[in-house]
């Protein structure tokens, strides 16, 4: 706790620079949506990106701007659909392999990734931005600024590194424009609606939306196979629940209301297998009883495809579960036409922006 009291009172003076403008905040003449947490581990990020990806796509010239976390490679990059994963970071990859169409770069620094992807004689026609993780940076002022809260881990019930999981307090949330509650499960009762409102105590400009994940077909990640997850029931059917990823107990207590046998095989968030990884896969998957499957991740497939050194069997074995987002409460509708007013009314060279 007397680290995490220094820690705040940092991000407190941190914050007051900015919001003093000591420290420059830049806006731009063109749509910038960030979609971030103030939470350590996995809220939900790249789904949600994905999802504002699938709304805007097909009516905009779309661009996602990511650090590319744990790359090995610096400064601003564009990514294109040959680009390896340790050169752009797993979520940029998966993204620019799901959605080729779109321009995908990745550059710590946010400001000077924004004004490439502007200028840049390949990108300059973008027409919105999207921030992957960036609620952080406050050296870019986004015109949509969307907060992911962890359903299971509220922010208020949390506190600050590193005796909590918050990179900031909790009050930070003010900057949003909106916030989500994500990974709800499918049927909350009203009252427990009513508590996280509460709980989360927004002011009257912020919008809160609650998401859930559905979940689509299984497919293989070296063939063509393909399950779907009411096949797990099989009693006989046992699993390796294999991730990186920041938060996986979401994703095993969903596959666990299909399959009875599931273990869990758990790595940091944005690992890289090793070999030694390898073995220790092949030993885990060895030692369940057939028929077995692996589950993984489509971030973690990203990582995994890099890994020659696995056994054909496992490679056999491995199957991607994909994650979309649904809004609950019938509040899909309310969430696109914020979104799509939003950019429509701020599109550069648009009368509104002017």
């Amino acid at each position: 706790m007397p680290l995490s009291w220094l820690y705040g009172l940092a991000m407190d003076i941190r914050n007051a620079l900015f919001d003093w403008r000591v420290l420059p905040s830049e806006a731009y003449s063109i749509p910038i949506i960030n979609v971030g947490n103030i939470t350590m581990g996995g809220t939900g990020k790249t789904p949600h990106v994905e999802y504002l990806i699938r709304l805007l796509s097909s009516r905009y010239r779309v661009a996602v701007l990511s650090r590319g976390y744990r790359r090995r490679t610096r400064g601003y990059l564009l990514a294109t659909t040959t680009s390896a994963v340790h050169e752009i970071g797993d979520e940029p990859w998966q993204i620019k392999q799901k959605f080729p169409d779109i321009y995908v770069a990745v550059d710590v620094n946010r400001r000077r990734g924004i004004t490439r992807l502007m200028s840049d004689d390949a990108t300059r026609d973008v027409e919105v931005i999207l921030l992957d993780d960036a609620f952080q940076h406050r050296y870019v002022k986004a015109g949509q600024n969307i907060l992911l809260i962890d359903y299971r881990r509220l922010i208020s019930d949390d506190c600050l590194l590193p005796a909590g999981n918050l990179r900031e307090r909790a009050s930070s949330s003010q900057r949003a424009t909106m916030a989500i509650v994500t990974k709800c499960p499918p049927h909350i009762p009203a009252i427990s609606y009513r508590a996280v409102m509460l709980s989360l105590s927004l002011r009257p400009y912020q919008q809160l939306f609650f998401s859930t994940f559905t979940y689509g077909t299984l497919r293989q990640l070296w063939g063509e196979g393909e399950l779907e997850l009411s096949d797990l029931r099989n009693d006989d059917i046992h699993v390796l629940l294999l991730t990186g990823i920041g938060n996986p107990w979401q994703m095993e207590q969903d596959v666990r209301c299909f399959a009875q046998h599931v273990k869990m095989l758990t790595f940091p968030d944005h690992h890289y297998y090793t070999h030694g990884d390898a073995e220790l896969i092949w030993r885990a998957l060895a030692a369940l009883p057939k028929p077995r499957v692996v589950i993984t991740t489509e971030k973690d497939a990203a990582r995994l495809r890099q890994l020659r050194c696995l056994d054909e069997e496992v490679r056999q074995a491995v199957y991607v579960l994909p994650v979309k987002v649904d809004f609950m409460r019938e509040e899909r509708e309310k969430f696109d036409e914020t979104i799509l007013d939003y950019v429509w009314k701020n599109k550069r060279n648009g009368g509104m922006a002017q």
